[in-house]
């Protein structure tokens, strides 16, 4: 007996492997044990995603999935931050219907290209609270496709893809771990479908196949690092680049400035980080690890906002990047690495951004 679907699903388990043979190698740095469990941990939260966003989704029914959670970290994610997504399809409209739910920022992007659990290829379009109409208290109504409209409309690619929503929250405690937030959220086509063809072989393949397709963007497919080039990017330890808007670049905002540098710090060192807050919507700075995975956020101190950075008189900061805790204001947990990736958000900002300036020093001259 021939069955699509099993010819997928064993199709699914090859690629695992491979992603695994070709992703941790020690021509991608992969040097130790730690190395490879870490590995494997990102590619079990793609599949993982895969498995839970993409393997049932349906344009013509979509539901808001979160993307992300302390226990599904990749692509960069983010501790003060909640994400979800749904597939939308060209030709059809859609109602999208929410809650700012005391969000500082919240935006709706467009993923060009993300078909069929592909990784999204472009931008092709951002809306956020400032371009949609909100009650007072906090609901809104959003329509993606269909009559382009000044306010309240986003649209949908001929080709179709994803929408990615966003919603910032600049609190002392991380959003993200919050157990009991909830940010109210749907999305429905217009006119609704009707019900769905029962599943069957032909359509389980083709869950499957989207569970592949995701797998294979953001492990196999998905560019090394050392090729991303972007003039927010820096490849000099400990450098900053000027923070900069990253246009249509495929996951981003058009409407934030980014600036990201690997760190590099021995054993008994310290990397002190002086800089200014601007003037925006949202701002925050976070850790990450090689495959772009947040450090643990829900116990530790891996990132820092407006609203849990202590200042100085001056109104500028100092925060020390150390593998101890220097008994100092605005401490950045490494978790013992001795390198990593730093990221600095910055949402609808106003005037110039000051570039954070890091000085390497011993960790006992700290004061």
């Amino acid at each position: 007996m021939k069955s699509q679907a099993m010819a997928t699903y064993t199709e699914l388990l090859e690629v695992l492997g491979e992603a695994a043979r070709v992703t941790l190698d020690e021509s991608r740095g992969i040097t130790s044990p730690d190395d490879v469990g870490e590995g494997l941990r990102n590619i079990s939260h793609v599949l993982q995603s895969a498995l839970y966003a993409h393997q049932e989704s349906d344009p013509e029914r979509p539901v808001f999935t979160r993307i992300v959670s302390p226990t599904r970290s990749f692509t960069g994610d983010n501790p003060d931050a909640v994400y979800f997504e749904a597939p939308v399809a060209g030709g059809l409209d859609y109602i999208v219907r929410g809650n700012l739910a005391g969000a500082a920022y919240t935006s709706f992007t467009m993923e060009a290209g993300a078909l069929d659990g592909r990784y999204a290829t472009a931008t092709a379009g951002i809306i956020n609270d400032t371009n949609f109409d909100v009650d007072p208290d906090g609901w809104y109504e959003i329509r993606l496709g269909g009559p382009p409209a000044e306010r309240n409309w986003l649209a949908v690619p001929a080709e179709g893809g994803r929408v990615t929503s966003r919603h910032y929250f600049e609190w002392p405690d991380p959003a993200a771990a919050s157990q009991t937030l909830h940010v109210p959220l749907s999305i429905e086509a217009t006119p609704p479908a009707g019900p769905p063809s029962r599943w069957g072989d032909e359509s389980v393949a083709a869950a499957l196949q989207r569970v592949i397709n995701h797998v294979k963007g953001k492990t196999l497919d998905a560019p090394r690092p050392a090729a991303v080039r972007a003039p927010f990017v820096s490849s000099t330890p400990n450098q900053f680049p000027a923070p900069v808007k990253p246009g249509n670049m495929a996951f981003a905002a058009f409407d934030a400035a980014y600036s990201l540098a690997p760190y590099a710090i021995g054993p008994d060192q310290a990397l002190v980080i002086s800089g200014r807050w601007p003037t925006c919507r949202f701002a925050n700075v976070c850790l990450w690890n090689r495959f772009s995975q947040m450090y643990n956020y829900t116990r530790r101190s891996v990132s820092r906002n407006r609203a849990n950075t202590t200042l100085l008189a001056d109104g500028s900061f100092r925060m020390v990047l150390a593998h101890q805790d220097p008994g100092l204001p605005n401490w950045l947990d490494t978790e013992g690495r001795l390198s990593g990736t730093i990221f600095w958000r910055y949402f609808l900002p106003e005037g110039d951004i000051a570039t954070p300036q890091a000085d390497l020093v011993d960790f006992s001259s700290l004061t």
